[in-house]
């Protein structure tokens, strides 16, 4: 793959192609080659917020209060997160070199800042009920934490092979496994806080985690979007490798988000089970290969077995900020947020 140039004065401004194409690298928006470039520009924009305007007072008082495995869980989804949304930002960014459509490359910008928001969150949630040594422990625990160390290395091995040797069969490869870390790796995390706030428990965690839940909705989307664009371009990497490729590893992503969602969940708190959390990441693995345009890993799982996730993934952020907390301007940002039925 070619690099996008800085300018090229030879080139159309409209790209020829999202990769290995031409563009001036000028941008206009109201001339551009895919249509969902602009409304996904608008609805980026309407998703935006920071950490630090949610008010973190309650959650401060309730946290001592947690049990000991609500706490222990707590600390360790929040340094997977961090360690799974530092990658993003830098395999964003190394993803925006390659891409020859200004108007995507600009997306991929907006996408690379929200996840620097998102680690942003996560340190103001810690400092916010830890003291900074156990949040630098809890930043650490991607070194120490034997099943993190394996799921981090099925996601990262796949970005450097990208990274390393930047061809359109890599890319594409690279995408799956962005897919897998925005919109399956999360996802026993954030059903984790919601089943807090369920609960009435850490409220406020649980509302960041549903602003970065719609912000990586957004994000999987793009990818998503990037992936058939050149697939349409490229249809010769179109193949039943590539095919059996995504089966297999969404196969393992699975497996490893059951270990990890087993360690960090299981049948510890009343509300999720050991048993609709399996089902439920076999569901969301099942979904997103068919957003993908393949088959199903899973045989069987096409519905939601944690259907009150919704109501927690749903909340009118322009009228209520998740219960009590102060109104806010915020657009939800889908309808469905990847929880429909498949």
């Amino acid at each position: 793959m070619e690099k996008r140039k800085l300018v090229d004065v030879n080139a159309p401004n409209r790209s020829t192609g999202i990769v290995n194409g031409q563009s001036s690298n000028i941008l206009n928006w109201d001339d551009v080659r895919f249509p969902f470039a602009f409304p996904k520009y608008k609805k980026m924009l309407a998703n935006f917020w920071v950490p630090f305007e949610v008010n973190m007072g309650q959650d401060i008082k309730q946290f001592p209060q947690l049990t000991k495995d609500e706490q222990e869980s707590f600390l360790k989804i929040i340094g997977l997160l961090a360690l799974l949304d530092s990658i993003q930002s830098d395999y964003a960014m190394k993803a925006a070199d390659y891409i020859t459509d200004s108007s995507i490359n600009a997306l991929m910008i907006i996408l690379a800042q929200q996840e620097v928001v998102h680690n942003h969150s996560y340190s103001y949630v810690l400092s916010s009920v830890v003291n900074k040594a156990k949040q630098d422990e809890v930043f650490d625990y991607w070194r120490t934490e034997p099943l993190l160390l394996e799921r981090n290395e099925f996601v990262t091995d796949g970005y450097k092979d990208f990274a390393e040797n930047p061809t359109v069969a890599n890319f594409l490869k690279s995408i799956v496994y962005d897919v897998i870390l925005e919109g399956l790796f999360f996802y026993s995390g954030f059903a984790f806080f919601y089943n807090l706030a369920r609960n009435r428990k850490m409220v406020s965690t649980s509302t960041m985690i549903n602003f970065i839940n719609r912000d990586e909705e957004l994000h999987v989307d793009l990818f998503i979007k990037i992936f058939k664009a050149v697939l349409d371009e490229n249809p010769e990497h179109n193949t039943p490798e590539l095919a059996d490729f995504i089966r297999d590893t969404f196969v393992r992503a699975a497996e490893l988000e059951i270990a990890w969602g087993n360690d960090v969940v299981g049948d510890k708190f009343d509300g999720v089970s050991k048993a609709e959390l399996d089902a439920y990441i076999k569901f969301m693995a099942n979904k997103r290969c068919k957003q993908l345009g393949f088959d199903k890993p899973f045989e069987g799982y096409n519905e939601n077995p944690m259907r009150w996730i919704i109501a927690y993934q749903e909340v009118d952020l322009g009228k209520t900020d998740f219960f009590e907390q102060k109104s806010r301007q915020y657009t939800k940002a889908s309808d469905a947020n990847g929880f429909d039925d498949l």
